[in-house]
């Protein structure tokens, strides 16, 4: 193991069996835990990313300005759908990360009723 202390360096020969981190980076903050195994393999990698810590305010901030969209006809409107975009990419998600998601992620709102009927579906 490496332990940086500004442009030195001190090693130490301690075997730790797992390591965790978390720092801050442009998204928000990041978490990283890991558990070796005696040959020095990773065994175990867990990783959150900053767009997971912002999943639930993000889908909070989309449900506010759908809601105060709505204009009473029951219907998703292209300034609607534009709404719902701007508040997601406020939080600046980085979607593949968050989900190991490959390819374009569509935009999908659908319209429900109080009784949870389907009223109106769009995708972009």
């Amino acid at each position: 193991m490496i332990l940086t202390f500004g442009r030195r360096f001190a090693y130490q020969r301690y075997q730790a069996k797992r390591g965790c981190w978390i720092g801050e980076a442009p998204r928000g903050t990041l978490f990283h835990h890991y558990r070796i195994n005696d040959n020095d393999q990773i065994e175990m990698a867990n990783l959150i990313v900053s767009t997971t810590n912002n999943n639930e305010p993000m889908n909070r901030s989309v449900n506010f300005v759908a809601k105060a969209m709505m204009n009473g006809k029951e219907v998703i409107t292209e300034g609607m759908m534009n709404a719902v975009e701007v508040a997601i990419r406020a939080y600046d998600p980085c979607l593949s990360c968050a989900t190991h998601a490959l390819g374009k992620m569509p935009l999908e709102v659908k319209l429900y009723d109080s009784k949870d009927n389907l009223i109106d579906q769009r995708k972009s």
